[in-house]
């Protein structure tokens, strides 16, 4: 079973490529989910939605109260992208609900993924987002970054969609 120097299965070596997908509710991993069906099915990968949580600085407070409301939120967060990206989540679709911050939790999951797919929420036109850029910086697998779809043009695509099925 060959990989590559970075630990990425290496096409035609008999390892079955893995996707893994950022998802934190934005539209931009809503549209990392469709990009990441897209390339599933030519390459018979499975899909792993990750949604990342953890307690907030200062977590003593919340030690007290609990902090299953948390997991709770990024749970909800998760399923509802999920419906968002797709109604129905397809059988090639596998959440997975990750305690820890974003950019570390993907960039170690990189080291056994063919590829990760990450919505960019960066502030301003030309500056990504903090986990999109620490991924596409130092993880072990190819990054696919997706923009978030510009307003109108999502309900353009849509309707495109909606026109193309019979």
């Amino acid at each position: 079973m060959a990989t590559a120097r970075n630990g990425a299965a290496v096409p035609g070596s008999g390892q079955r490529p893995r996707i893994i997908v950022g998802v934190d509710g934005s539209e931009a991993s809503i549209a990392a989910l469709r990009v990441a069906r897209a390339l599933s099915e030519p390459l018979a990968a499975p899909v792993e939605a990750w949604a990342c949580w953890d307690v907030p600085a200062g977590y003593g407070v919340y030690l007290a109260v609990g902090i299953e409301g948390f997991k709770y939120a990024a749970d909800h967060v998760l399923q509802q992208t999920l419906s968002d990206a797709f109604g129905e989540v397809p059988a090639f679709v596998h959440p997975r609900l990750v305690r820890g911050r974003p950019g570390p939790a993907l960039i170690d999951a990189s080291r056994n993924a063919s590829l990760l797919i990450v919505g960019r929420r960066g502030h301003g036109n030309f500056v990504p987002g903090s986990v999109s850029s620490a991924c596409v910086s130092h993880a072990h697998c190819p990054v696919l970054v997706v923009h978030a779809p510009e307003s109108g043009a999502a309900d353009d695509a849509a309707q495109a969609q909606s026109a193309a099925v019979p």
